[in-house]
């Protein structure tokens, strides 16, 4: 089974954000040849995730309100004796650090609103890693 795979860099300039990488995650499934398969996108990082949502300026900012409520970066968490970033940990744990997609007929399946989003929980990062491995029959 033909498998290929490209590594995406991305940098972010907040504690929290929203990146999208809709278009570069298509375009390695362009690349890759394959026809049918799937796509994974995989964010290599314990204090970061990937989503699947709606790219909608509201919205975002509902998402990151919604991460900051559920993982209160002020809390008490014990790993905040060690380092400042618990409710990044936290959050990675709970959102998940991949994404898996159906490609058919070369293509990319998502929802007419689903775009791929790298959250970023621990910014800002110079380079934070995503690796786009697409798998399946070309």
């Amino acid at each position: 089974m033909p498998v290929y795979y490209e590594e995406i860099t991305v940098s972010t300039s907040s504690r929290f954000e929203l990146v999208d990488i809709t278009d570069r995650v298509e375009e390695i499934v362009r690349k890759s040849g394959i026809r049918n398969g799937i796509c994974m996108v995989f964010a290599p990082h314990a204090t970061a995730a990937i989503i699947a949502n709606e790219h909608e300026y509201g919205l975002l900012k509902d998402i990151i309100r919604l991460i900051k409520e559920l993982f209160k970066p002020d809390a008490d968490w014990n790993h905040n004796r060690i380092d400042d970033n618990a409710h990044a940990h936290l959050g990675s744990s709970i959102i998940g650090a991949s994404r898996v997609f159906p490609v058919i007929d070369g293509r990319l399946i998502r929802g007419t609103w689903q775009n791929i989003f790298l959250v970023e929980m621990d910014g800002p990062r110079r380079y934070r890693r995503v690796v786009v491995m697409v798998l399946g029959e070309e």
